[in-house]
């Protein structure tokens, strides 16, 4: 591995084929690299494609029987509308890849400070169950092999999406070494929220100004109170004006003011972060693909 570079998960399976009308949900996986590779804010060098995740691994965090229906596309039909996609052996495939390249980021991110995976971020999936387009919840897979792995005693997860990760915060209900905190729209899904350690709602048509204050009030506090030795932060782009399910309106601009300050806040407390993408559903992909972008160029101009 090359030192003091940006590392970042993708593979092209992240994209791959879905029926009529699950397409576009999929479709900023392929165009982040692309765009990042053509504007030459990154080369091959910063990419790597991870493998499958174990199961022994997966089971740390999700249950046996579930991911026995996902390998034998068992899920029923109750299962797969709760998911949102058709289950397939390539989506399970995608998921478990999902899963190990955020694992494969905390390695990284250990060494250099920051890595990044292009998916991940499936707050949604439960230990027993899938939701939100969400199957197996990668970080949280990733925190409970960081504990069994005796690679970091106490965890943050920042959960900056708009929707609650409500399967993450049920996930870590009873684990003190992991502090679950999100910010997230009031009247959003999930609308049977789960309890994070610290849970922000935010009030419909919430723009810069208020949003970035009250990050700028809270983030310094935990991080002085939870004294985190490693930090995972969903950067969702569903924040955004233009998103059609977000309900906020925070402008391209403001969300890369957030994600410069959670950046450089860790930073500055030499916690290293792996970052995952979370939503993003402007009708418009090029608006989805231009706030993940920031995100990767805002993290290469604060560690690099």
């Amino acid at each position: 591995m090359t030192n003091n570079i940006l590392k970042i998960a993708y593979d092209s399976i992240y994209a791959h084929p879905l029926p009529e009308g699950h397409r576009f949900p999929m479709l900023k996986y392929e165009l982040i690299p692309a765009q990042l590779l053509h504007e030459g804010s990154i080369t091959n060098h910063n990419i790597f494609s991870p493998a499958v995740c174990p199961d022994e691994i997966i089971l740390w965090t999700h249950d046996k029987a579930y991911l026995e229906r996902l390998h034998h596309q068992t899920l029923s039909a109750k299962e797969q509308r709760h998911i949102g996609f058709p289950q397939s052996p390539a989506l399970t495939q995608r998921e478990l890849m999902i899963a190990q390249g955020t694992i494969d980021c905390c390695n990284f991110a250990m060494q250099n400070g920051i890595a990044m995976n292009v998916a991940g971020g499936t707050h949604h999936a439960f230990a027993d169950r899938g939701e939100g387009f969400c199957m197996l919840n990668d970080i949280a897979i990733a925190a409970n092999y960081l504990l069994n792995k005796n690679l970091a005693k106490q965890i943050f997860i920042i959960d900056l999406d708009v929707h609650q990760g409500n399967g993450t915060a049920k996930l870590f209900e009873n684990e003190k070494r992991v502090f679950t905190f999100s910010m997230q729209g009031e009247h959003n899904y999930p609308f049977n929220k789960e309890k994070s350690d610290l849970d922000v709602p935010l009030k419909d048509g919430m723009g810069d100004d208020e949003y970035l204050g009250l990050l700028k009030g809270i983030l310094p506090k935990l991080i002085a109170k939870v004294k985190p030795d490693f930090a995972f932060y969903l950067s969702g782009a569903d924040i955004l004006a233009t998103d059609r399910y977000g309900k906020l309106k925070v402008s391209m601009e403001g969300c890369s003011q957030r994600d410069e300050f959670v950046f450089t806040t860790l930073k500055q407390h030499h916690i290293p972060c792996t970052v995952a993408m979370g939503g993003g559903y402007s009708a418009d992909v090029k608006i989805i693909t231009e706030a993940h972008c920031n995100t990767f160029r805002t993290a290469l101009n604060v560690f690099f």
